[in-house]
């Protein structure tokens, strides 16, 4: 697990490993791990937001539930991303099989389910309101 969280920090260690791939692929990489670090920041911001500017909702504490789970989510989501780019580039560079990821389906299925949970509570709130 050190050796992974190494590759992180020390480029010079990744490129040290196998051969050098057509810049292509690299910069297909890092723009995917843009996208993926667009995404953890954007439900930070969420978080953020939520904290900030939800009224109290009618379940006590939803509004800071709310507010830490999004920026949990987001933490999360930035630390998976640097390590599926690092295990990507290892892949790349030693001509394998790029190796496979559950979180996009993972993510979208807590993302799914909290927008569920929050129907929920919107819900709750007018009718009892």
């Amino acid at each position: 697990m050190w050796q992974r969280i190494r590759n992180w920090f020390d480029p010079r260690e990744l490129r040290s490993v196998g051969n050098t791939p057509d810049y292509r692929f690299s910069l297909a990489n890092e723009r995917t791990f843009l996208a993926w670090l667009r995404t953890g920041l954007a439900l930070v911001a969420g978080g953020l937001a939520a904290a900030q500017f939800l009224p109290n909702l009618s379940l006590v504490h939803l509004r800071e539930a709310i507010a830490v789970a999004l920026l949990l989510l987001g933490g999360a989501v930035a630390i998976r991303a640097v390590d599926h780019w690092a295990r990507i580039e290892r892949a790349i560079r030693l001509g394998e099989e790029l190796p496979a990821s559950r979180f996009p389906a993972v993510l979208a299925l807590v993302v799914g389910l909290g927008a569920l949970l929050l129907v929920l509570a919107v819900l709750a709130g007018a009718i009892n309101g």
